[in-house]
């Protein structure tokens, strides 16, 4: 099984990011029973939040929120470091195919993109803008030039099979810095064009330095590293029980009446249960 990784690059002076993802992506289409397209719309959104995350210190964190008036309801994607969570709102999505392809952007529907980045040292910051499309990718772009003025290129992908299963997940990351020669902005616009569909590329077995090789076509790269990504929630039975232990005693009373107590994470799709005698034990260290 190939790895999921990103690897990181400059193209005088551009920053290039490009990931595989399609192990994640299958864990947590598997973990949600996503359908096709809500496989496609959850496997973009943590992919993009991988690669912002890419742009943080480590320690920071990015929390992306598309709320859509579509089919699929709210997409959230938590990406801190090398690692992702995401879940949809209706995973049992189901539309027509769009010219050919999983009609994301349907799913999603019209609404807001929230960027929430969570900073070291400093208040968490919050932007947000009009969805462009819902097609997760041109969302990101559009929101990093309207909402943190950064002219971007972001390209995402996830290809499912037609009995649901994903077959190759990705996308890559184009950022100007500083002093960027228009010259070598207009021949990275020029390779991203006449580039194939990113999931074309993972699907024939293309790297993630090998797209950025495409990409940087023409001009001298430079590779900086690579770094394994991972679907990983940080949610524990020992952190569901230090909220509980966070709520008031009438709260825990109330539910020291049942026999079971159950806890859901939304992320990974796990279900916590403490039984009675466990909150009650909560309940004396009041």
């Amino acid at each position: 099984m190939e790895q999921d990784y990103l690897t990181k690059a400059t193209v005088e002076g551009v920053r290039i990011y490009a990931l595989r993802t399609t192990n994640l992506v299958r864990q947590a289409a598997k973990m949600h029973h996503c359908s096709h397209v809500a496989s496609a719309a959850l496997g973009r959104a943590m992919t993009g939040a991988l690669l912002l995350a890419a742009t943080m210190k480590d320690g920071e964190r990015v929390n992306l929120r598309f709320a859509g008036n579509g089919s699929i309801g709210e997409i959230i994607a938590d990406a801190e470091g090398s690692s992702v969570r995401g879940y949809v709102a209706n995973p049992n999505v189901f539309l027509p195919l769009k010219d050919g392809k999983l009609d994301v952007g349907g799913a999603v529907g019209k609404g807001n993109l929230v960027v929430t980045r969570y900073l070291q040292n400093a208040e968490p910051f919050t932007g947000y803008c009009e969805l462009k499309n819902g097609e997760i990718a041109d969302d990101l772009t559009y929101y990093l030039f309207k909402s943190e003025q950064t002219p971007a290129s972001v390209a995402l992908g996830v290809l499912v099979a037609p009995e649901g299963e994903v077959v190759a997940a990705g996308g890559f990351f184009i950022q100007a810095m500083p002093g960027a020669k228009d010259e070598v902005l207009e021949k990275l616009e020029n390779n991203v064009l006449r580039i194939p569909y990113i999931t074309h590329l993972l699907d024939m077995g293309y790297t993630p330095e090998k797209i950025i090789e495409i990409l940087g076509q023409g001009l001298k790269v430079n590779f900086k590293e690579n770094i394994a990504v991972q679907f990983k929630c940080r949610c524990s039975k020992e952190r569901v029980k230090n909220a509980l232990a966070a709520l008031d005693k009438k709260s825990l009373q109330e539910m020291g009446q049942d026999e079971v107590t159950e806890a859901h994470c939304d992320f990974c799709n796990t279900t916590y249960t403490f039984t009675k005698a466990e909150i009650d034990a909560i309940l004396k260290c009041k």
